[in-house]
């Protein structure tokens, strides 16, 4: 009797491990760190416009500014104040005085950013558009089931399988 009340827990743990390790196989994507303006990083007489365009921001990924920290700054500000390059009631200051300041992409929305001291008015302005991650659909298993296993966390698999050899 004993026994087979260990058998139904095991079972049930098994079950959950495995749904846990499918859902977060295929749920997942690491944020990405976008250097601004790539090779060219935060500087005037850039076009961010163009190096924008050529990105995806999802929300958790990241913007890394690098620029010359006795000239420029980075400040958030909302969409008339980056169309008419203006720093007045900024949103937020990201510059910690290193020159290499990083800022969290947090919600599904367009963020702007400039430079002041009348450098965004030689491009160092930059608008980005972040959007929610949405993983690809998976394919439809096979009638069998044989293709369940693919979403399966090696290693989990693994586990299970050995966990479930010594137990039954």
């Amino acid at each position: 009797m004993r026994r087979s009340g260990g058998v139904v827990w095991l079972n049930t743990v098994v079950a959950v491990v495995a749904t846990a390790a499918m859902l977060t196989g295929v749920m997942c994507r690491n944020p990405v760190r976008h250097l601004v303006g790539g090779k060219e990083r935060w500087k005037p007489n850039f076009n961010y416009t163009d190096w924008s365009r050529q990105q995806v921001f999802y929300v958790g990924d990241w913007l890394y500014f690098v620029y010359d920290k006795h000239l420029f700054n980075v400040l958030e500000v909302n969409e008339t104040s980056y169309s008419n390059c203006t720093d007045y009631g900024f949103i937020f200051n990201i510059t910690r005085g290193a020159g290499r300041d990083v800022f969290e992409l947090t919600q599904p929305k367009p963020y702007y950013f400039l430079a002041s001291g009348g450098y965004c008015y030689n491009g160092m302005k930059v608008a980005v558009n972040v959007v929610e991650f949405v993983p690809a659909p998976q394919p439809s298993p096979a009638i069998s089931g044989c293709y369940m296993i693919i979403g399966i966390n090696p290693l989990i698999l693994s586990i299970i399988i050995a966990v479930w050899a010594i137990f039954v």
